[in-house]
C-alpha cells in the first residue's frame, strides 16, 4: 500500500498518463489493476480477502436480482453478509474480544487464557466491507440493479482513491459512474487539483503539526496531566484528527475528480455545529449516513416510540465507536455520542423544538446565541477525543483527571501559540467555506481567482508542512 504521500501523487501521475489516452472498458481495466497494485504493495497476501468477498457479492447479488423467491434472496444475502463480516470480524476483532474475554475470567479467578493470535489488520477493510454491504443490501431491497460486468463492481469496490479511508461510496452514486464513459473535462480536472491541494494543507500543516503537540500531552512529555497539559493535548487533536482525514478525503476526492469521478463530501465544517446532531451531519458524512440508513433505521429507527429509539441511537453509535476500532475506549466514545444524541432528542421532546437544521445560509453565524452553542458543542467533542485518542480507557480518565490540577511552565505557552498558529487558519477558512458555501475556497471565483489561491496553497504548503509525517489516522480502520 502507497502510504507515502510523493510517491502516491507519482503513482496517480502515471495512472493519469495511460488512463486518457484509453477507451472506456480499457480504463475501468486499467484502474481495476492499479487499485490492486496499490492495495497490494504493502502485504499483496491480503489481495486474497477482497479478491473472495468481491467474487462471491457478485455472484450472490446477480442472483439476489434475478431471483422471485424471498427465501432463496435472503439465504445469498446471508451468506454474503456473513462472509464480509467474518472477515472483518476476525481480522479486526478476534485479538481484542479474546484478550477481553480472558481478562474477565481472570478477574472471575478462572485461569483459562485464551489465545491472542496477533493478527495483522489488513488496510481498508472496515471501509471496502461496509462499501460491499450497502451493494448488497440495496440490491436486494430492489433499489439498485445488480452490476452485469465483474469488473464494474470490483472496480467499484477497490477503486484506489477511496479503497483505504473513504469516503464510503454510495452504489447508486459511484457505480454508475463506473459503468458509464468518463470524459476529461478541464473545469473538473482543476477542480481536483485544487481540492489535492487543499488537503494537503489539511493534512500537511494543520493535521501533522497538531500532532507533535498532540503527541508531546499524551505521552507525557509535557508533563503529568494538568488543566494546561489537558486543553493543549485535547485542542491539538481535536484539529489533528479533523485536519488529517478531512485532508485525506479532499485528496481522494481530488484523484476521483482527475480521473473523472465525482466523491461524496465527506466534511461540511463540522466544528460550526451548534448540536452533536447537527456534529454528526457534517463529520464523516459517508459514515454517519450509511449507520443512519444501513443500521439504525435497520434496528427500527424512529418508529416504535422514544425508549426504543433511545436504544436505537445508542446502539448505533457504540457499534460506529467499535467500527473505528478493536478498543474499548473507542466503545466508550460511540456511547457518549449515542447517550448525548439520545439527550439532545429527549430535550426537543420535552419542549416541543423541531430538529435542528445546518446554517446552509450561513445566517446562523451572526447570532451571538449560535456560537454559545457551537463553543459548548465543540468542547463536548474535545472531551470525546480524548477517548478516542487514548490508548485505553484508564488512561484517558488519567489525562482528564488533569483538570482538577493547575501548574504551568513556560513551555506550555510556546505550546499554545504553536497550536493557534495552526488551528486558527483552518478555522478562519472553514468559517469562509461556510459563509460562501463553497467544497474549497474560492470555487465559486473567476479562474484568476482559483489560480491564485491554488498557488498560495502550495506555497504555505512547502514553506509551513512539518518536518515529522504522521501517517493518516484512518489508515488503521
Amino acid at each position: 500500500m502507497l502510504f507515502d504521500t510523493p510517491v502516491y501523487f507519482f503513482f496517480l501521475a502515471i495512472v493519469l498518463l495511460a488512463y486518457w489516452q484509453l477507451k472506456w472498458r480499457k480504463q475501468n481495466i486499467l484502474l481495476l489493476a492499479a487499485s490492486y497494485f496499490f492495495y497490494g504493495w504493502w502485504d499483496w497476501r491480503f489481495l486474497s480477502l477482497i479478491w473472495i468477498s468481491t467474487i462471491v457479492d457478485y455472484f450472490c447479488a446477480k442472483s439476489i436480482g434475478a431471483s422471485d423467491r424471498p427465501a432463496h434472496r435472503k439465504v445469498l444475502l446471508s451468506i454474503s453478509v456473513v462472509l464480509n463480516l467474518s472477515f472483518l470480524g476476525f481480522f479486526k476483532y478476534y485479538d481484542f474480544f479474546a484478550a477481553s474475554l480472558s481478562d474477565s475470567l481472570a478477574l472471575l479467578g478462572i485461569n483459562a487464557p485464551v489465545a491472542v493470535l496477533g493478527i495483522i489488520l489488513p488496510p481498508g477493510i472496515s471501509f471496502y466491507t461496509f462499501q460491499e454491504l450497502a451493494y448488497l443490501v440495496d440490491v436486494y431491497n430492489r433499489k439498485l440493479e445488480p452490476s452485469k460486468s465483474l469488473v464494474d463492481y470490483a472496480l467499484f469496490i477497490s477503486l484506489f482513491p477511496h479503497l483505504i479511508a473513504g469516503p464510503i461510496q454510495r452504489p447508486s452514486h459511484l457505480l454508475p459512474q463506473v459503468q458509464h464513459p468518463r470524459t476529461l473535462d478541464s473545469s473538473r480536472f482543476f477542480d481536483g487539483i485544487m481540492l489535492i491541494l487543499s488537503g494537503l494543507f489539511r493534512k500537511a500543516v494543520v493535521a501533522d503539526n497538531c500532532a507533535l503537540l498532540a503527541n508531546a500531552a499524551f505521552s507525557g512529555k509535557l508533563g503529568e496531566p494538568n488543566l494546561a497539559v489537558v486543553l493543549i493535548g485535547a485542542y491539538a487533536f481535536a484539529w489533528q484528527i479533523y485536519g488529517d482525514f478531512s485532508g485525506y478525503s479532499d485528496m481522494a476526492r481530488g484523484s476521483a475528480q482527475l480521473l473523472g469521478f465525482h466523491f461524496m463530501v465527506n466534511f461540511r465544517q463540522p466544528y460550526l455545529s451548534r448540536s452533536i446532531q447537527e456534529f454528526w451531519r457534517r463529520w464523516h458524512i459517508s459514515l454517519s449516513t450509511w449507520l443512519r440508513d444501513y443500521l439504525y433505521i435497520g434496528l427500527g429507527g424512529n418508529r416504535h416510540g422514544e425508549a426504543k429509539t433511545y436504544r436505537n441511537l445508542l446502539t448505533t453509535m457504540v457499534l460506529g465507536g467499535l467500527w473505528h476500532g478493536a478498543n474499548w475506549t473507542f466503545v466508550v466514545w460511540g456511547a457518549i455520542h449515542g447517550g448525548w444524541l439520545a439527550g439532545e432528542r429527549a430535550i426537543r421532546s420535552l419542549f416541543g423544538r423541531q430538529e435542528q437544521a445546518t446554517d446552509k445560509d450561513g445566517l446562523g453565524l451572526l447570532s451571538p446565541w449560535s456560537w454559545v452553542q457551537r463553543i459548548f458543542v465543540f468542547h463536548v467533542v474535545c472531551v470525546t477525543w480524548i477517548f478516542f485518542r487514548a490508548q485505553s480507557v484508564s488512561e484517558a480518565f488519567h489525562f482528564l483527571g488533569g483538570v482538577t490540577r493547575w501548574s504551568w511552565q513556560p513551555e506550555y505557552l510556546v505550546a499554545i501559540k504553536f497550536l493557534v498558529l495552526f488551528a486558527i487558519p483552518l478555522f478562519l477558512l472553514d468559517l469562509l467555506l461556510e459563509m460562501r458555501d463553497e467544497e474549497y475556497v474560492f470555487e465559486k471565483t473567476p479562474e484568476l481567482y482559483r489560480v491564485g489561491a491554488a498557488a498560495c496553497l502550495a506555497m504555505i504548503v512547502t514553506f509551513f508542512a512539518a518536518n515529522q509525517v504522521s501517517a493518516f489516522i484512518y489508515f488503521q480502520f
